[in-house]
């Protein structure tokens, strides 16, 4: 079968005195019936190509099922007088969402199950996405947000708990996360929606039972840059309104039992400085990069910030990156990083203690808690190797019980494998670090084969986690799987992070490149051996790699791959562009046009051989436009050189994230793993003769 090519429509682009001659601008055009069609014909040729290695992806999804337990139960949180938890079912797309009346965890096992809300009963047959689950302090009402086309336009339901009716009270346009919390009372919901270019922007106070109309509108962020949040503090007495930047923050704080009463500023907005709020003991808890690029934590009184007033709670270490502070009564747990991997720290009776773990590789972080006065704080740990382990941590102690370890369906053996970190050397002499895993007995016969995954942006980090499902059917067929940690991300501290985005933005690239030399240069793989994987800010980097060191490469995996960074960047209609700024630089600004344009993917196609090609997309992802890869896929069909696969799946009624169902979620990743080791050498290990 011939692979589709779309027309070429050509269309100028000129700005700064600089001409770009776009050829598939055109498929912009989602209400166009030549652009749908063309999609429809990338699909048929994907559907046709993947014919060809159906048997190893069918292998691979197999073994992906196989590895799901029959029944998996997260560890039940304690609220004021229920238990929350979740559980999935082998059979089930979607979890269930359950809660138990007991008063004590030893109490549970005879306690009766009453379900908050089941996802499969709402799902049907089509899309469904369901986020922010937000119980009133009661517990009798939950506010949840959903889904149904792929989209960051989210409608706000609420159910009666004791009864199991849905209430009238129905909002749209909320945004998908961090945009809902209720008042003391239980009588007003708190929501944030989102303007035309999906950019959470107003802040709205709702009584339940009354019309929407008449919601009063609290707060609105003007400022195209900006995005607003809303949370809760651990103990629930104040909510949190945080209006940020990818650079500075401004926080404003109400007690959630005065929900009438007027929102206060904390601290105005100042350029490069970044803080979060919460509440302990009779003051706020100021987590802030002010005068500490990797944060330091202060106290406060509970008023208007006055710096004067910030009082440390313990010496700021540069080693050391704070993210994440959980307050409870007696003490403050506090997240961070440091030496490259996740940390735990204990604030208690004036002593900062860190958790100290026994792996070289792990990833640790507090789970959801839901009570403020106690000594059980739920944590998890896991690694490549170990799978995740719920910990009772008494943070005043800093002794923990292991209440719960994911079960792995199949035989496992932990001490068949070995997980390790490889530094390679970038173009600059900066170490970068690779987290690795694989079988002991993948390297026998010298170079294996290996996908290489990376991201590098937004200061988001890639850390070693236990997936069964997704790891151990490739581990387990010689494949070694490896993470770069580019900068970018923010893995070795804040620095990693600045030195990756604005003028600095090609380090990502070339760290990765530096990454996959590595790999090779000390025998762990080879360049026909060698894929690459990354989706969305990491499909862009898969973009910058195929044009800049793609020789390295047998093949690469884009998923929802930001690619036109240039043009997305330069019209503040699409969603979240303004927002990018501060990430990328602003192009009306022709010193980051020209450097944007330097290594924006689509900008940079040559007529020379690429690595073999899978490039997946959504028709209403709203964060990375279908027509962004779509545009790619066109120009390399017309310009690349060489036989090697290119194939284009457009998923026509979802978006960013794929599809919402756990198994149609592990068949796409059957298929792009498939792709991958197709084209590094791994064969399927039945035989497919009949």
């Amino acid at each position: 079968m011939e692979a589709p090519k779309a027309k070429a429509i050509p269309k100028v682009l000129e700005i700064h005195g600089d001409r770009r001659m776009d050829p598939y601008y055109w498929l912009r055009e989602r209400d166009n019936p030549d652009v749908i069609q063309y999609l429809e014909d990338e699909n048929t040729y994907y559907r046709w190509f993947m014919e060809r290695i159906q048997p190893l992806t069918d292998e691979l999804y197999d073994d992906m099922v196989a590895r799901i337990p029959d029944a998996e139960e997260r560890v039940p949180v304690q609220g004021d007088q229920y238990f929350y938890y979740t559980r999935m079912e082998k059979s089930l797309q979607y979890p269930i969402h359950a809660r138990k009346r007991a008063a004590s965890r030893e109490a549970l096992a005879a306690a009766e199950e009453e379900i908050v809300l089941n996802l499969n009963d709402l799902a049907g047959d089509g899309y469904l996405s369901v986020t922010v689950l937000a119980t009133s302090p009661d517990e009798k009402r939950l506010a949840y947000l959903e889904n149904r086309d792929g989209t960051d336009r989210y409608t706000l339901l609420v159910k009666d708990l004791t009864t199991g009716e849905m209430l009238p009270d129905r909002i749209e346009g909320v945004f998908i996360d961090g945009s809902v919390a209720w008042s003391a009372d239980g009588q007003y919901l708190f929501y944030i929606t989102v303007d035309e270019a999906q950019r959470p922007y107003r802040l709205y106070r709702h009584r339940l039972g009354d019309p929407v109309e008449h919601d009063a509108l609290l707060y609105q962020e003007d400022n195209e840059t900006c995005i607003l949040t809303l949370a809760k503090s651990q103990s629930g007495r104040y909510l949190f309104l945080t209006s940020s930047t990818k650079t500075s923050t401004e926080v404003r704080y109400l007690p959630a039992d005065d929900p009438l009463s007027e929102w206060t500023v904390f601290r105005p907005r100042q350029a490069d400085v970044e803080y979060e709020l919460e509440h302990w003991d009779d003051a706020f808890l100021v987590l802030t990069n002010l005068h500490r690029p990797n944060f330091s934590l202060f106290r406060h009184p509970i008023a208007p910030c006055d710096d004067e007033r910030l009082e440390e709670l313990f010496p700021y270490d540069e080693a050391r990156y704070l993210t994440g502070v959980h307050p409870f009564r007696e003490a403050v747990v506090i997240e961070g990083r440091e030496g490259g991997l996740t940390q735990i720290w204990t604030f208690a009776n004036g002593r900062l203690t860190r958790l100290e773990w026994d792996e070289p590789l792990y990833t640790v972080s507090v789970s959801a808690n839901r009570r403020y006065d106690t000594r059980e704080v739920l944590i998890q740990y896991e690694s490549f190797l170990t799978p995740r382990t719920t910990y009772a941590l008494d943070p005043v102690s800093v002794t923990r019980k292991e209440l719960h370890r994911q079960p792995v369906n199949g035989p496992y053996h932990p001490s068949d494998y070995v997980q390790e970190r490889l530094w390679a050397k970038a173009n600059d002499g900066t170490d970068v670090p690779v987290s690795l895993v694989y079988r002991k007995d993948a390297r026998a016969d010298g170079p294996a084969p290996c996908i290489l995954y990376g991201y590098g942006s937004y200061g988001h980090n890639l850390d070693p986690v236990f997936m069964p499902t997704l790891l151990l059917p490739l581990l387990d067929r010689g494949v070694i799987y490896a993470i770069a940690h580019v900068r970018g991300g923010s893995e070795m501290g804040r620095h990693w992070y600045e030195d990756g985005k604005m003028l600095r933005k090609k380090n990502t690239f070339t760290d990765f490149i530096a990454c996959a030399d590595a790999l090779i240069r000390e025998g762990y793989t080879s360049p026909e051996k060698l894929a690459a994987d990354g989706r969305s800010a990491g499909g862009l980097l898969m973009g910058a790699v195929a044009n800049m060191g793609g020789d390295r490469f047998a093949a690469i995996s884009a998923g929802v791959p930001f690619v036109d960074v240039v043009t997305t960047m330069l019209d503040p209609t699409i969603p979240l562009t303004t927002l990018e700024w501060d990430e990328w630089g602003d192009p009306r600004d022709e010193t980051y046009y020209f450097y944007m344009k330097s290594y924006s993917p689509y900008d940079n196609v040559e007529p020379k051989r690429y690595p073999h090609l899978i490039v997946t997309t959504g028709l209403n992802d709203p964060r990375v436009a279908y027509w962004e890869p779509a545009k790619w896929v066109a120009k390399l069909r017309a310009t690349k050189t060489g036989q090697e696969a290119l194939v284009l799946k457009t998923h026509m009624g979802a978006g960013h994230f794929g599809s919402s169902g756990r198994l149609e979620h592990l068949r796409e990743s059957a298929e792009i793993h498939a792709f991958l080791l197709y084209h590094i050498g791994v064969s399927p290990k039945r035989s497919t003769a009949s």
